[in-house]
């Protein structure tokens, strides 16, 4: 099979089982391809919560660069796949930046996984100049609220991120994911006016 058309049908996100389903071979086989795969640049291979395996094949492996989505899978145990990913070439994307980006995008699944990122935050004036460009302040000081409780031993929320972004005035709720919002949660809820869109079931791959 030429590379081309193999990396065609393995584009994204997979496992070694994964592999064997898409292309039909033995798992020796799909072990082979992988190996190939990677020695031509084609593979970045990481490991879960669980420590298996996982594999993000590209061409644009091949090039080198970063994505936002790289960045997520790297540092969260809920890992994403999409075959429009944008790569950013000539700087480093930080974990600040990242977060802002799922917050822009609206999507469950990318806001969810986006939520290991936040235990790793380092620069807290540029995420709050982001969040603050993007009117996202109450979303962010939420999320970390949430995963605070979520996740042991997560530091205290940044003092200075806390008194910028805590509420002066009445606001009303703001949904991060439109028209979504959980029965979890409620005094974060109330802390920022913004409604958290995770259930207690959604967050089991932080508690691992």
């Amino acid at each position: 099979m030429r590379v081309n058309e193999l990396i065609k049908k393995v584009n994204g996100v997979q496992t070694i089982e994964s592999i064997k389903n898409a292309l039909n071979v033995d798992r020796t086989r799909a072990i082979y391809l992988i190996y190939r795969l990677r020695k031509e640049g084609y593979v970045i291979t990481k490991q879960d919560s669980n420590n298996s395996r996982i594999y993000f094949i590209s061409k644009q492996n091949r090039l080198g660069g970063t994505s936002y989505i790289d960045i997520i899978n790297e540092n969260s145990p809920i890992k994403l796949s999409s075959s429009e990913v944008y790569k950013i070439y000539g700087r480093n994307v930080s974990i600040e930046e990242t977060i802002i980006y799922a917050l822009k995008t609206h999507r469950f699944r990318y806001i969810l996984a986006s939520l290991g990122l936040y235990k790793k935050i380092k620069n807290w004036g540029e995420l709050y100049r982001l969040a603050k460009k993007n009117n996202l302040v109450r979303e962010v000081g939420a999320l970390y609220s949430l995963i605070m409780v979520v996740i042991p031993r997560v530091k205290k929320m940044n003092k200075i991120f806390e008194y910028h972004a805590a509420l002066k005035n009445e606001h009303e709720y703001k949904y991060i994911i439109p028209n979504l919002k959980s029965k979890y949660f409620a005094s974060i809820e109330e802390k920022w006016r913004v409604f958290i869109p995770f259930s207690i079931e959604d967050l089991t791959g932080y508690r691992k």
